[in-house]
């Protein structure tokens, strides 16, 4: 009525009794002792309040189990995923302990299927023993191959589930009729014997016939039993043969395999020779990048060494030659580009006229090419390559001048004095003065770079972080 706690103390629950009027009913030692004596069944009827209590939950979870169907082979993760939001699940409150209780579950359910499949192989092997004993043909002196043609169509035969056990079986129900053979000559034996100790020397004669007949028909057991034995013996050599057969055919496929793969490797060792030969002859012969492939091939053909390539398609070599020229023209383009750099008077507005004459006695510039027209093109694409790199330094002198700021492009509109000043200081860089030639160009640059500073505004203080970092909030 009080809720006092089956689990607490006297001092600690004393103040939720003693100001009720059947406090002052007992004496203070009488209290005490109703107090412990409360307790004590209390806290017992608790405990076994808790184990029924969880013994149901776990009755109601080993329910749940049951209805899951659960098979050998299930995993307590499908089976969580599947039943986790089940009130008998929840109620086991321990992922471990409802684990635990699956997998106990688990063996019970393994255990069973063993023994259902167990009775089930028995059931199945009692059904293929009725069957053959319903064929009386079927003796102790038959043959599987016979056999197996008169029951093969009955179902009790398609239900052993492989020839292997069939044959197994077989061989044991004929072990079967053996024994009881057996047992029966023992009996008629005793019988016989019996006969003859009531009967005296009366029944000699026929005893002696029968057991001649018992001995005739033992040896003719023993002689079927040799016969069966050479006949399994036959087999097991037959599937011994067979096998050995079915692996010398592995051994020549993959040995096939084998030596596909050495013949392709050796294929390709007699090609990156073939292709080292003929790029060590373009090497020798082919120094001329203005070539052409009909022509290189009559003064290939003269050399010896064309018939090492004789492998090679006429279309690789045509490739490797092209590639050959390129690699050719690269070398002497780069040597021609370097004798324009080291020619001192060459500069962002020199002519090819002026230039000819400052390099004509150069062996790089004969080298180059034969053709006029074709040295005064590589030399306009050499004054481009140098004009775009002239401005980008350009670029790079005004982002390294301090002086210049978003506020510059203002102080130039409203005072024309301030460009002077710039330019007075970029005039000392000699990057400044590469593009004299082109001073309204140059201008435009200075201008459109002014515009940009003007446009991203103020850069940010040193202690602010990039803009790719900083938190949006």
């Amino acid at each position: 009525e009080k809720e006092v706690s089956a689990f607490s103390t006297w001092e600690k629950e004393l103040h939720k009794i003693v100001f009720d009027p059947r406090y002052l009913l007992l004496t203070s030692k009488e209290r005490k002792q109703v107090f412990d004596k409360y307790v004590k069944e209390r806290a017992e009827e608790e405990r076994r309040e808790k184990r029924n209590k969880l013994k149901e939950r776990k009755d109601e979870y080993r329910r749940l189990m049951e209805e899951a169907s659960l098979h050998g082979k299930s995993s307590f993760g499908d089976f969580a995923q599947k039943y986790g939001k089940d009130d008998r699940f929840k109620n086991i409150e321990k992922m471990r302990e409802r684990e635990s209780l699956f997998n106990e579950f688990l063996l019970e359910v393994r255990k069973r299927e063993k023994e259902e499949k167990n009775l089930r192989r028995e059931q199945v092997k009692r059904d293929f023993f009725s069957l053959l004993r319903e064929h009386s043909e079927i003796d102790r002196h038959s043959r599987w191959s016979d056999a197996k043609k008169r029951v093969d169509s009955d179902p009790r035969y398609k239900n052993v589930d492989s020839s292997a056990v069939r044959e197994d079986w077989f061989r044991e129900y004929l072990k079967i009729l053996k024994d009881e053979r057996k047992r029966e000559k023992e009996r008629d034996r005793e019988r016989r014997d019996k006969d003859r100790r009531d009967k005296g020397e009366k029944g000699d004669r026929g005893d002696k016939e029968k057991e001649t007949k018992v001995e005739n028909e033992s040896e003719q057991d023993a002689e079927t039993d040799a016969e069966q034995e050479k006949e399994k013996e036959k087999e097991k050599a037959a599937r011994v043969e067979a096998s050995l057969r079915e692996r010398e055919k592995e051994v020549q496929r993959t040995l096939a395999v084998h030596l596909r793969d050495r013949d392709n490797e050796r294929e390709q060792h007699k090609h990156d020779e073939a292709v080292q030969h003929f790029k060590a002859l373009l090497a020798d012969l082919v120094r001329n990048s203005e070539l052409v492939w009909r022509e290189a091939k009559r003064q290939l053909r003269k050399d010896h060494r064309w018939e090492l390539a004789e492998l090679l398609e006429r279309e690789e070599k045509e490739k490797l030659f092209t590639e050959h020229i390129e690699q050719l023209s690269k070398k002497k383009k780069e040597k021609f580009r370097e004798l324009l750099n080291e020619t001192q008077d060459v500069t962002l507005s020199s002519s090819w006229k002026e230039v000819r004459k400052l390099i004509k006695d150069d062996p790089r510039y004969s080298k180059f090419s034969s053709s006029e027209k074709k040295c005064e093109r590589e030399f306009k694409d050499y004054i481009k390559d140098k004009m775009v790199a002239a401005k980008a330094d350009i670029r790079e002198l005004l982002q390294e001048t301090k002086l210049i700021t978003h506020k510059t492009l203002t102080m130039v509109k409203e005072n024309e004095g301030a460009m002077k000043e710039i330019e007075e200081i970029l005039k000392k860089d000699k990057r400044y003065l590469e593009l004299d030639h082109i001073p309204e160009e140059r201008q435009e640059l200075v201008m459109g770079y002014l515009e940009d500073l003007e446009k991203r505004g103020p850069p940010p203080p040193p202690t602010a972080s990039e803009p790719s970092r900083r938190s949006t909030k």
